[in-house]
């Protein structure tokens, strides 16, 4: 999820009177020739997107050696839905080999089905969902702007409140969610969804800007971390042993910070700073088996995407998208596809690992 600052833009293309766009024509000029970095540098216009004729894919990028054996050199970026006011939070159902994703402003949440490509409305009115991820029971566990409150869906298909207030107060709009692998549910809670009437409804924060534990055997929800502004993205390490946090209005540049899990995953320990982002917009992430972060990043030219960071806090990889990437997962049969929820839009990308279960 975003701030205020974060907004989707709409690039203008100039066009061709010979037809098409002059950006597109630029940009596979740039694809036969210089790659990634050349097509980082060109203006907005020119980064409508279009797959990739060659291989390997310059929209994946390599910034350091130990990204190389994640990319696969004949996979390209694909753009399997678009036409979204404002994509969230993707989660992977295998059992049933679909994808559903948030489309925040339009209230709705969506469906993409593997098999087939369709795209269709799986939930509408959503009360304008947010985050989404599975339990370890498979259920599917929703954040809402609108209720103010982070749900389960049952097997049935009804509904489970898991938490709408906190001491008294509502919750101000709950924004990403986790599940460790002790059942516990983990959410962000910052005030963005109730900032104005376009993606929730405008209303007062009662509640700091707090992460949230919900106790798997009793329900109970505590608060795990209030001292940070903005929290959005969450993650777990893959032997849930650490908990790695964006915190979006850090000043000056955004950050991730990384906790370790303690006392049986009640409570958290020795926070530090684990990425800079240096100017670059963090939202959400997700780790592969091997402990790298694939991170949701922006914005502006050249940046907007997903970013790669390895699990010593370095940038090896970025994989280069026209618009935006807010959240992100991994699916396909083998947890090996990453699923991109960019904007307007839902990218996808076959990688060499996999992702971490439970994310």
């Amino acid at each position: 999820m975003h701030d205020a600052d974060m907004r989707p833009r709409r690039n203008a293309c100039k066009k061709n009177p010979g037809g098409g766009d002059l950006a597109d024509a630029s940009r596979r000029r740039l694809l036969a020739t210089a790659g990634a970095a050349a097509l980082a540098a060109l203006p907005g216009a020119a980064l409508a997107w279009r797959p990739s004729p060659v291989y390997p894919d310059p929209a994946i990028q390599v910034l350091d050696p130990a990204f190389e054996p994640y990319r696969l050199f004949n996979a390209g970026v694909e753009r399997i839905a678009t036409d979204m006011r404002w994509a969230e939070g993707p989660v992977w159902f295998g059992d049933g080999r679909f994808l559903l994703w948030s489309d925040i402003p339009n209230d709705r949440i969506m469906k993409w089905e593997e098999e087939t490509g369709n795209v269709s409305v799986f939930r509408k009115p959503s009360n304008y969902a947010n985050g989404n991820t599975r339990d370890r029971q498979g259920r599917l566990v929703t954040c809402e702007h609108l209720t103010r409150r982070v749900t389960r869906t049952e097997y049935d298909g009804s509904i489970t409140v898991l938490m709408d207030s906190y001491q008294g107060k509502p919750l101000n709009s709950p924004n990403d969610v986790i599940c460790h692998t002790d059942g516990a549910v983990w959410f962000s809670d910052p005030p963005f969804g109730i900032g104005g009437n376009y993606e929730g409804r405008k209303a007062q924060a009662q509640l700091p800007h707090t992460v949230y534990r919900i106790d798997p055997a009793t329900g109970e929800g505590a608060a795990m971390i209030t001292d940070l502004k903005g929290v959005n993205g969450l993650c777990f390490s893959p032997d849930g042993a650490l908990l790695y946090v964006v915190e979006g209005r850090a000043t000056p540049n955004r950050l991730i910070h990384v906790y370790d899990v303690a006392d049986g995953g009640r409570q958290l320990a020795n926070r530090r700073v684990f990425l800079d982002a240096q100017g670059g917009t963090l939202d959400g992430m997700r780790c592969d088996v091997d402990g790298n972060l694939w991170c949701g990043w922006g914005m502006g030219e050249g940046k907007d995407g997903v970013m790669v960071i390895s699990p010593q806090g370095k940038r090896i990889g970025h994989i280069h998208l026209p618009e935006r990437c807010a959240n992100l997962c991994f699916g396909g049969a083998q947890r090996n596809r990453l699923f991109m929820a960019s904007s307007h839009s839902v990218y996808a990308l076959y990688v060499n690992t996999q992702g971490a279960p439970g994310g």
